[in-house]
C-alpha cells in the first residue's frame, strides 16, 4: 500500500478529505482528526484495471436507502410525468404540473421512512422508454412527488411498457454515458454515446463470432470468453435499449468474464485488510485512467459495487481506444489533483448540495447531505477530461 500525497491549497485538501469520507463535522470544513487515505495496488483483468481506495474512518450511512432497495420494496415509485394519480401528497406545496409524459422528466415518490440516494447513471426501465438519472441527489423520506431530471437511453421507443419504472436489471450506465449526462446534460449527446457504446460492443463481439467453430473465442485482447451465437448478435443489433444491450446474454457473458475475477481479487484484498474500509476505486480502461467513485462508507460502496463493477466492465468491453500502461503513480496523480479553476453548486437547503469542480484535466461532482443527523459528503465521482 502507498499513501496518496495531498498537496495544493487547504481548500483542495478539504474537498478531497471530505469527499473521500475522512472528515465529518458540519460540512463546512475537514475534521481536525482526519485519518489516513490510501490507494491499494491495482487489480486487473483484460482491459479493466481498478485501484481500491481505503480509509481508516467512515460515516454511518445506514439511514439512507438506495434506488434499487426502494423499487424492490415498492416504497419508491418512479413514473412518467402525468401519471400522478394515486400519489399521496403529504404537505401543502404546489403540485407538479405536466401536460403528459416528457422525455427528460419523470416523477418520483419516496414513501419510505428513510432519505433516498440517487446517483447519476442509474438506469430505470419501463414507462415509455428507459431513462438514466442525470445527477446525484437526495430525496427526503416520505416525500411529495419529485420532478426528476433524466435522459433517455432507449432511442426509438415511445410506447408504454409499464405504468411504473423499476431497476430489476440493476444497471448503472458506463462511465462514458454517465459523463455525457452529468457534464453535458444534453439528450443528443447521451443518445450518441449510447449508440457508440452499443456499436462498439457489437463490433467487439462480432470479432468473437468470427472465431466460432474454431477456437471459440479468445480474441480482442482476451476479452471474448465465448463466441456469441448469431441469434445473440441479431438480438443485440436490433435492440434500441441500453439496458437491453447490457442484458443481452452474449454481452452479459463477456461482462461477467471480466467482473468475476476482478470481484474475486477485490474481495481477497479487502479481507486481508480487516481494519481498513474500502470506500471507492480509481478506474482505468486499456491503461488509461477514466473515472473514480468514492463513498462515505464501505457499506454504501458495497450496495453499489455490483452495478458499478458491471458499468466499468461495460466500458472496457466497448472501448476502442489505444492501449497504454497505467501505474500506481498515474492513479495517485489523478486522485491527488483537486486544483479547481471553476466551481458551481446546486442545492436544496436542509437536504443536499452538489458541487461541480472543473480542473485542467478533470471534472468532479460532490454530493453532500445537509440532513441534521447525516451531514457529510455521501458520494464523489471524478472523471478524466
Amino acid at each position: 500500500m502507498k499513501k496518496v500525497g495531498f498537496r495544493g491549497t487547504l481548500y483542495a485538501v478539504s474537498v478531497l478529505l471530505i469527499s473521500a469520507g475522512l472528515a465529518l463535522g458540519t460540512g463546512s470544513g475537514p475534521s481536525s482528526s482526519a485519518g489516513d487515505y490510501k490507494l491499494l495496488a491495482p487489480i486487473s483483468h483484460g482491459d479493466l484495471t481498478i485501484f481500491p481506495v481505503v480509509t481508516a474512518r467512515s460515516h454511518d450511512t445506514s439511514g439512507f436507502i438506495t434506488l434499487d432497495e426502494g423499487t424492490r420494496s415498492g416504497e419508491v415509485v418512479v413514473s412518467e410525468m402525468g401519471n400522478l394519480h394515486g400519489f399521496m401528497r403529504r404537505r401543502s406545496t404546489q403540485p407538479i404540473y405536466s401536460r403528459g409524459p416528457e422525455v427528460n422528466r419523470l416523477v418520483l415518490v419516496n414513501n419510505s421512512r428513510h432519505p433516498l440516494i440517487l446517483l447519476a447513471g442509474e438506469v430505470v426501465t419501463g414507462g415509455r422508454q428507459d431513462r438514466v438519472v442525470g445527477k446525484d441527489r437526495i430525496v427526503p423520506a416520505e416525500s411529495d412527488p419529485v420532478d426528476l431530471a433524466v435522459f433517455c437511453v432507449e432511442p426509438g421507443r415511445w410506447v408504454e411498457k409499464s405504468a411504473n419504472f423499476d431497476t430489476h436489471a440493476s444497471v448503472m450506465a458506463q462511465p462514458s454515458v454517465r459523463k455525457r449526462a452529468m457534464v453535458d446534460a444534453d439528450q443528443r449527446k447521451v443518445w450518441d454515446e449510447v449508440n457508440s457504446a452499443k456499436a462498439n460492443m457489437t463490433a467487439r463481439l462480432a470479432e468473437g463470432a468470427g472465431t466460432r467453430g474454431g477456437s471459440g473465442g479468445g480474441v480482442a485482447g482476451g476479452m471474448i470468453a465465448v463466441a456469441p451465437s448469431s441469434a445473440e448478435m441479431v438480438e443485440l443489433e436490433s435492440t434500441s435499449s441500453y439496458a437491453g444491450a447490457i442484458e443481452n446474454s452474449a454481452v452479459k457473458q463477456q461482462v461477467d468474464s471480466i467482473t468475476a475475477p476482478v470481484e474475486k481479487s477485490y474481495e481477497s484484498v479487502i479481507k486481508q485488510l480487516r481494519n481498513q474500509n474500502a470506500i471507492g476505486v480509481v478506474v482505468a480502461v486499456r491503461g488509461r485512467i477514466v473515472w473514480a467513485d468514492l463513498f462515505a462508507s464501505n457499506a454504501l460502496l458495497s450496495k453499489y459495487w455490483p452495478k458499478l463493477l458491471q458499468s466499468y466492465a461495460a466500458e472496457a468491453l466497448s472501448s476502442n481506444s489505444s492501449r497504454a500502461d497505467v501505474s500506481m503513480k498515474d492513479a495517485e496523480k489523478f486522485l491527488d489533483d483537486w486544483s479547481a479553476r471553476h466551481e458551481t453548486a446546486d442545492s436544496e437547503p436542509g437536504l443536499y448540495r452538489q458541487r461541480e469542480l472543473v480542473g485542467d484535466n478533470f471534472r468532479a461532482f460532490e454530493l453532500t447531505s445537509l440532513l441534521p443527523k447525516e451531514s457529510f459528503d455521501v458520494h464523489l465521482s471524478k472523471m478524466a477530461e
